[in-house]
């Protein structure tokens, strides 16, 4: 089976950074290491996951500085470059994964070798109708998420590359220095350059939070125009769907929703990222204590039979 890196770039990310961490070790597959990569945090994100990491030693959860450079792109790069595993999965630090996703992730590459990148749908934690949200972005994903008539783009809040392919595109990604593109659609594009296969998965789940909506029209306009400028740096790629064009026509419902679903959150006093897969997070508890009891019936009986012999 591949092993499975989970790379977390982190910027001022004090308020989820713990409930990701969490969600990323509670995995019916343990992942091979966690790495949180700090880019020049200003609150409490390191202490954070220096406490994290001190109340769960057993935890694969690393903790590295890239404090060279401000921005996403080095920042993810820097985690890349660092990571062990067979399989770089690339999520943000307000993601809650699905407790099977790093199973689904090794099942992929270990029984696919052509799989150099895969991504998948994303559900709304911090939003009212998850399943029909969830519906909606794995339509819109499948249909129009694709480059040059079919490519699969990846999703930087849900995606993997094998740390091959990484090692093969780490120097033609772009750097993006006026920060202007979408630096998932970017390597995703490069993957293709080199004729790279991406896999879109429908069970390679991971919830995000909308927080995205919650800026102002002028704000969401000119980052949807990253889209746009994505394309225009590889003009030799081209795609039939505008996703963007979706997005744009969701946004008023959305932002009008948002902020009074937050405040309907906060009267119940409910965390929706710790909430989104504690069912499944307390069955897979339930049979990890199962084991250990199977685990300690059988230890015990093997003490018996020593004596009996």
């Amino acid at each position: 089976m591949q092993s499975v890196s989970i790379i977390i770039p982190a910027w001022n990310e004090q308020d989820r950074i713990a409930d990701c961490l969490t969600n990323a070790t509670r995995q019916s597959v343990a992942p091979h290491e966690v790495v949180v990569v700090d880019n020049r945090s200003t609150d409490d994100t390191c202490r954070i996951v220096e406490r994290f990491m001190a109340r769960n030693p057993e935890s694969p959860v690393r903790l590295l500085h890239q404090e060279t450079e401000q921005g996403l792109i080095p920042t993810r790069n820097y985690g890349f470059n660092h990571a062990t595993g067979d399989v770089l999965g690339r999520v943000d630090a307000d993601c809650m994964l699905k407790p099977d996703w790093v199973g689904v992730v090794a099942q992929l590459f270990t029984d696919d070798p052509a799989a150099m990148g895969a991504t998948g749908p994303v559900a709304y934690y911090d939003m009212p109708a998850k399943h029909m949200a969830f519906r909606g972005d794995d339509r819109v994903r499948r249909s129009t998420y694709r480059a040059d008539g079919g490519q699969v783009l990846l999703f930087g809040s849900n995606m993997a590359v094998r740390a091959s392919a990484w090692k093969v595109i780490a120097g033609q990604v772009c750097r993006d220095r006026d920060d202007v593109m979408h630096e998932d659609i970017d390597l995703s594009l490069h993957l293709l350059d080199n004729d790279m296969k991406t896999v879109y998965l429908r069970n390679m789940i991971c919830a995000i939070s909308a927080r995205r909506m919650d800026t102002s029209l002028a704000s969401f306009l000119n980052y949807m125009r990253r889209f746009r400028n994505t394309f225009a740096a590889h003009p030799e790629h081209w795609r039939r769907h505008k996703t963007e064009r979706a997005l744009i026509s969701l946004y008023p419902g959305l932002r009008l929703l948002y902020p009074v679903y937050q405040k309907y959150l906060d009267v119940l006093d409910v965390n929706p990222a710790e909430r989104i897969w504690l069912g499944e997070q307390i069955e897979l508890a339930e049979r990890e204590g199962e084991r250990e009891d199977l685990d300690g019936e059988e230890t015990g009986n093997e003490k018996e039979n020593v004596g009996v012999r």
